[in-house]
């Protein structure tokens, strides 16, 4: 026995779409799916409505991602701002935690190198960073640059990192690197040889730091 069709005023109605409740399901889709899947097709389907509904909410896929990135920046560790310490190393622990963020998303972590956030989340950090560098004596003018780069070596670490960490072939590429370095000749690389071992030594997190580091002293001590 088969069943009456049900009228569409009985049927529950379905949630109002919001742009809060889009993200939401773009940053769901994304933990389960992977960033590549989180389209508006994809996403209105998920949503049970259609493609031309989600656009007066978000313009493109681009978009969508910038807004999935400006979401999980909440999740940044801004609590060193307003801790006690060297202004150094409360910026470091910033800019780590931001770093953090992108490498447990590995997908958004490239993403992030041309996605660009301008929500409430974007400017917390943008502003944690500034006051730790005004806090740190830098000038003004060299803050408003010095941000960019630290920014930038963070993301574009977290790439790096995220990538090889999801390539099958990293581990073969890197013993390569490291064989090449060591095998070099001294009579046309003698500087590679008088390095060695110490060209690819440290752990990434050793690397990273001293790398900020370096920005952040050249960032307070390099006038525009």
């Amino acid at each position: 026995m088969t069943s009456a069709p049900r009228s569409r005023r009985e049927r529950p109605a379905k949630p109002a779409l919001t742009y809060e409740g889009i993200v939401a399901t773009a940053v769901r889709l994304m933990e389960t799916e992977g960033l590549q899947r989180v389209t508006m097709r994809r996403l209105a389907q998920e949503l049970d409505t259609g493609a031309a509904s989600l656009y007066v909410y978000v313009a493109n896929t681009a978009e969508l991602h910038a807004a999935i990135l400006e979401h999980l920046l909440g999740t940044v560790d801004l609590r060193p701002v307003r801790a006690k310490g060297d202004w150094r190393d409360r910026l470091i622990a910033v800019l780590r935690s931001y770093t953090q963020v992108l490498f447990a998303h590995p997908a958004l972590a490239s993403s992030a190198l041309i996605a660009r956030p301008s929500g409430p989340n974007y400017l917390a950090l943008v502003e944690a960073v500034l006051a730790l560098l005004h806090k740190g004596g830098v000038p003004d003018a060299q803050a408003a640059w010095g941000i960019d780069a630290l920014l930038l070596v963070a993301t574009a670490t977290a790439a790096e990192q995220s990538a090889r960490a999801e390539s099958a072939a990293a581990p073969a590429d890197h013993e390569a690197t490291v064989a090449a370095l060591r095998n070099a000749s001294p009579k046309t690389h003698p500087r590679v040889v008088a390095l060695g071992d110490d060209l690819v030594s440290g752990p990434p997190e050793a690397r990273l730091e001293w790398i900020l580091r370096t920005v952040i002293n050249g960032t307070l001590g390099t006038p525009r």
